[in-house]
């Protein structure tokens, strides 16, 4: 995506300042912890601080409770993280999203992913009822609307709006020379301004993806953020192409987890070789970082990247 003119800045974090001045980021991701300590929240981040852009806030990952992730948001704020809080429409009403919406850019939280989340079936709590009042396509355009209209959905006006920065969620897939990404297009034309994508490692599948979208214009109109992550072992990265929905590991990298002495730092060495490849590529602005309580994980990969160090 071309940059930008900064006066046109929609939320004043620092993620979008980086995006539109045309830097590769990385971010990562963490879990809201089990308990109600802020200390365990600044435990379990601190790692990733001078080092992650920002850090996507999980809600209730797995349709699992655990501490609230705005104000999980709100601790790492205080602490001198940028967080990206991710809303899930699985739980609230649009009432309650709008609310909290709110409350986030009161709380100093530029960023949010809008996500439609986890089913509760899938959870500790099988019998917890669903919401899904809106689709997240829908809250885009609503937050959208609040933040540059300075309006509820029902016009009534907002004193102060929310400087937000809005993303949405992807996934690389094969498309045809028919396709047209209409789902991505909806959700750009909704409000997205980033895209932070499922799991990809293969990056012939994803040169090809990012191609097409460019065919179609689309990455001239977003930011797009790869999902990557160390992989722990050859057993993990088979566990995840067999149950995690569109994700495909490459063979070549399970057999080098495979045969590695350390599959551990393998996993690392991986995942910053994607990074220098990703920064290659064109309509590419930076990479996700995620694994299973893996900020410390990812905290090591950016620093072997070399990229926020090269930046100064």
């Amino acid at each position: 995506m071309q940059a930008s003119d900064l006066k046109d800045t929609l939320s004043g974090g620092n993620l979008e300042k980086l995006l539109k001045r045309g830097k590769f980021v990385l971010t990562a991701e963490t879990t809201p912890p089990d308990s109600a300590d802020r200390n365990a929240v600044l435990e379990r981040v601190s790692c990733l601080n001078g080092l992650a852009d920002a850090v996507n806030v999980l809600d209730a990952p797995s349709a699992q409770t655990h501490l609230s992730p705005l104000a999980t948001a709100a601790i790492m704020v205080a602490g001198g993280l940028e967080p990206i809080l991710q809303f899930t429409m699985r739980d609230r009403n649009r009432l309650a999203l709008e609310a909290d919406v709110l409350g986030a850019a009161a709380l100093g939280i530029h960023n949010i992913l809008c996500l439609t989340g986890d089913a509760p079936e899938k959870g500790d709590q099988p019998d917890a009822k669903p919401v899904y009042d809106i689709g997240s396509a829908k809250f885009m355009e609503i937050v959208k609307k609040m933040r540059n209209n300075s309006v509820y959905p029902s016009e009534r006006p907002i004193e102060i709006p929310p400087r937000i920065f809005i993303g949405g969620a992807d996934a690389p897939k094969n498309l045809g020379t028919n396709e047209k990404a209409v789902d991505l297009q909806k959700k750009i034309d909704a409000g997205a301004n980033f895209f932070q994508t499922q799991y990809c490692f293969d990056m012939r599948l994803l040169r090809s993806y990012m191609s097409r979208l460019s065919d179609l214009g689309i990455i001239d109109r977003t930011y797009f953020i790869i999902g990557i992550g160390p992989i722990s072992s050859a057993k993990s990265a088979r566990w995840m192409n067999k149950n995690l929905y569109g994700v495909s590991i490459p063979e070549v990298i399970i057999k080098r987890l495979e045969k590695a002495k350390d599959s551990k730092l393998e996993g690392r060495k991986i995942c910053v070789e994607l990074i220098h490849e990703l920064q290659e590529m064109e309509g590419i602005s930076g990479a996700h970082l995620m694994a299973p309580n893996g900020e410390l994980a990812a905290a090591e990969v950016i620093q072997e990247s070399g990229v926020i160090s090269a930046r100064l």
